[in-house]
């Protein structure tokens, strides 16, 4: 254990930075000013990392947090900190890692988009029902409360079988956490078993909550077994207790994860999908469709996407890992033409009913590897890209994707990320041929240490 040690700055992913004898600490669950205690767990010749587990002073900059199960469910680790702080810290983060992975000149990034909502910007959360409660220290000293109980709420930080029990969360609107309660109570007075995950067995299991702005609301009941009457007595109490769910579904997932991928939800009541809008297009929402979680910040991301794209209504733009066609179809307006490719098939079956749903006829949607359809043949059909937008997941571009753009050779490629260290790494590989002109990072999780960044690349 390190004793002692005043947290200097911030580093990256929710992780502080402080010294001792020269090496770099990196601390977990502290912020900047703070003097604490630290536990190890690596130490290696030029660096360490470690957990915050004695706090001797706070630093002058916290806040005292809104939510009282953080530090526990995982799911907002900022909260101790001033929004415009974790603001400047993700700004920071962002230039960092590009100039530290990117090795490319890159110039003044633009001011980091803040959200207006810093709650309940949520239109999707999803619930785990389970049999073993995580208990705080308290918690552990109270004879009233045990850990093998059903519980409904979030899993623990760094825990797959044990769940906090949540009473409010402020992610999402209400009435978000009533119906959670409302499925908990009746489910106890009814004696049906909540999910084991260590012996993959009971009835209830997960539930899956969509608020749009349009005031849609869609609920996904997830059941572990098949039991019909038990299904339809679950659901029925639902559409009694709450008549504003629009899409009430139900899945049975017998698998040994989470997904649903593969499985089939099935519409008890309503049309199976919800619509949500970004500006004035309109988006057909179902169970499995992917879709931005902060609507109002997901508009933010897409208009500096927009404005990086520079559209004058001549250009063609090809939209890589298009999903369900949000970006195409918001672009649309200034292209002649919208290319889509995806990998997913529900995707592109998602993304062509959205753009019929816009009455969008120059937005076309493929479903393939970007790297095997842009051929010669596919450019001479849909015309080759004046402008490439591309948005992947976590991980990044693959190389074969990369060495693709580069053939390619577009004037502009606009590069949607929600991991700058990987965007980084991709646009050194990008530099053979473009230079970085912008770089705007947006904001869509704010308490958290995640980060949308948007860079513009110019052919040289």
């Amino acid at each position: 254990m390190l004793e002692k040690l005043r947290v200097e700055d911030y580093a990256a992913e929710g992780k502080s930075i402080a010294r001792w004898e020269g090496k770099v600490v990196f601390v977990e669950n502290a912020v900047p000013g703070d003097v604490v205690n630290v536990r190890l767990r690596r130490n290696r010749a030029d660096w360490a990392e470690g957990e915050a587990i004695y706090f001797h002073s706070y630093s002058p900059d916290r806040v005292n947090p809104f939510c009282p199960h953080f530090g526990v469910c995982g799911g907002c680790q900022w909260q101790m900190l001033p929004y415009e702080m974790q603001l400047r810290y993700k700004q920071k983060q962002v230039e960092e890692v590009l100039k530290r992975i990117g090795r490319v000149p890159i110039p003044p990034l633009q001011p980091i988009q803040g959200a207006r909502e810093t709650r309940y910007y949520r239109n999707k959360i999803e619930y785990t029902f389970g049999t073993r409660r995580y208990l705080t220290r308290e918690q552990l000293n109270d004879p009233g409360v045990s850990t093998d109980q059903p519980t409904a709420g979030y899993h623990a930080r760094g825990l797959f079988d044990k769940l906090v029990d949540i009473h409010t969360c402020f992610l999402q609107s209400e009435p978000t956490n009533e119906l959670r309660m409302v499925v908990k109570d009746f489910a106890l007075r009814q004696g049906w078993t909540f999910y084991d995950v260590r012996n993959h067995s009971g009835f209830l299991r997960n539930m899956q909550v969509r608020l749009c702005t349009t005031g849609e609301l869609m609920v996904n009941i997830v059941l572990g077994e098949s039991d019909e009457p038990a299904t339809r007595m679950l659901l029925d109490h639902l559409l009694q207790q709450f008549p504003q769910i629009t899409t009430l579904l139900y899945t049975v997932n017998k698998k040994w994860n989470d997904s649903l991928m593969g499985l089939e939800p099935m519409v008890y009541s309503g049309k199976g999908f919800v619509v949500e809008k970004l500006e004035d297009f309109s988006f057909k929402i179902g169970p499995l469709s992917f879709f931005q979680t902060n609507t109002r910040q997901a508009e933010a991301l897409y208009r500096v996407t927009r404005e990086f794209a520079e559209l004058d209504g001549s250009q063609v733009v090809y939209d890589l890992y298009c999903g369900t066609g949000s970006i195409g179809i918001f672009l649309s307006g200034g292209a002649s033409k919208i290319v889509g490719v995806e990998l997913v098939g529900e995707a592109v079956r998602d993304a062509r009913e959205n753009a019929a749903l816009n009455r969008i006829d120059k937005a076309l949607f493929f479903e393939g590897d970007v790297t095997q359809i842009c051929n010669g043949d596919f450019f001479i059909a849909q015309g080759k890209p004046d402008v490439i937008v591309t948005d992947p997941p976590r991980a990044g571009m693959q190389d074969d994707l990369l060495r693709k753009i580069l053939d390619i050779a577009a004037p502009i490629v606009v590069y949607v990320s929600c991991n700058p260290a990987t965007q980084a790494r991709d646009l050194n590989r990008l530099a053979e041929k473009y230079e970085v002109r912008r770089v705007q990072p947006v904001d869509m999780f704010p308490h958290t240490h995640h980060i949308e960044n948007v860079a513009q690349l110019i052919l040289k």
